[in-house]
């Protein structure tokens, strides 16, 4: 609490003119709040979020701002912008996601800034693929890469990896194998940027990969030894992954993947024991990423040809009653 206290009497004593202390602290608030993001619930982060965008829009609304500080201050726009967009997405709030997302966009356009445009555009597919609007997805994928080098930063890799997982859930498994290569050839010549420096959402490392590529697989043929055996090295991959790269929303999904390739493939006490740890997340953490991902487990139990047995009943209720205390549910 006196350290938030210090920050907003040093913003108040530089609020006719930006200093560099203050630019200072928001880049200082921008990196934690980037890495904690995928780490905490968003109800113990949400307020920080708010406060470091309120902070970054008041000085461009009413500081007198030199050029390059504007410059400067618009990719913090866009960042604390970009990270409100996901905060809404993870709340189950796709209008509200959308709208935060187009304004880093505009942000990001003000800062001329190309990466920040590119992994706006990654966000907004992002959102819609789990809202259902995979056509958008894969869209918002392909805007995003027509931005970027190839090579510039792993947010390349990222949007490669989101077309694969749209095209997949389209059918079209032509696109989606093309779209994993392509990953694969970007992740061997990336060139890490400022947004790679920032860390958290803003980079995507080999892990995440593995993860969006398990998972593109896996919707095309979850029975197919390969979508397994990608899905199951994405699980071990966030076991092995230095602290700062965890994402728990991306490791819960590894883990559903891996469930609906053992349940293809007839393996159920597999895949309880794949989501266990998913369904002992508390209910703060259940992001509505997670929930659709068990949504999918669910559906899958209802599908295979074990549906009756008491294995695949026993997790059909405990999914249902997972998806009741959700994150979404403890924001409202």
């Amino acid at each position: 609490m006196a350290a938030k206290r210090a920050a907003a009497f040093m913003r108040a004593a530089e609020s006719t003119s930006v200093g560099q202390e203050s630019l200072d602290q928001i880049h200082d608030d921008v990196r934690r709040l980037a890495v904690s993001y995928q780490q905490v619930p968003l109800p113990e982060i949400l307020g920080d979020l708010l406060d470091a965008q309120e902070d970054v829009f008041a000085l461009l609304e009413h500081g007198r701002v030199k050029p390059l500080q504007a410059r400067d201050l618009y990719l913090m726009a866009a960042i604390t912008s970009g990270m409100l967009a996901k905060a809404s997405h993870d709340a189950g709030d796709v209008h509200a996601a959308l709208t935060q997302a187009r304004t880093a966009y505009v942000c990001a356009d003000n800062a001329d800034h190309q990466a920040m445009r590119a992994w706006v555009r990654g966000l907004q597919s992002l959102v819609t693929y789990w809202a259902g609007r995979t056509e958008d997805a894969a869209r918002y994928a392909a805007l995003g890469s027509a931005i970027l080098p190839e090579g510039a930063g792993t947010t390349g890799v990222w949007l490669s990896c989101l077309s694969a997982r749209a095209h997949a859930i389209l059918r079209d498994g032509e696109a989606a194998r093309a779209a994993i290569d392509r990953a694969d050839r970007l992740r061997e010549r990336v060139d890490l940027d400022d947004l790679d420096g920032i860390g958290g959402l803003f980079t995507f490392g080999e892990a995440r990969q593995i993860y969006y590529a398990g998972e593109a697989l896996v919707h095309l043929d979850p029975a197919d030894q390969r979508a397994e055996a990608t899905a199951r090295a994405s699980v071990q991959a966030y076991r092995a992954v230095e602290r700062e790269e965890w994402a728990f929303g991306d490791e819960a999904g590894a883990a559903t993947n891996l469930a609906l390739a053992q349940i293809a493939g007839g393996e159920l006490d597999g895949a309880v024991e794949a989501v266990r740890p998913v369904l002992d997340l508390p209910a703060v953490n259940r992001n509505f990423g997670i929930v659709q991902s068990m949504r999918r487990v669910r559906a899958a139990l209802l599908d295979t040809e074990q549906r009756r047995s008491p294995v695949a009943s026993q997790l059909r209720d405990e999914i249902e009653d997972y998806e009741v205390t959700t994150t979404a549910a403890i924001l409202r």
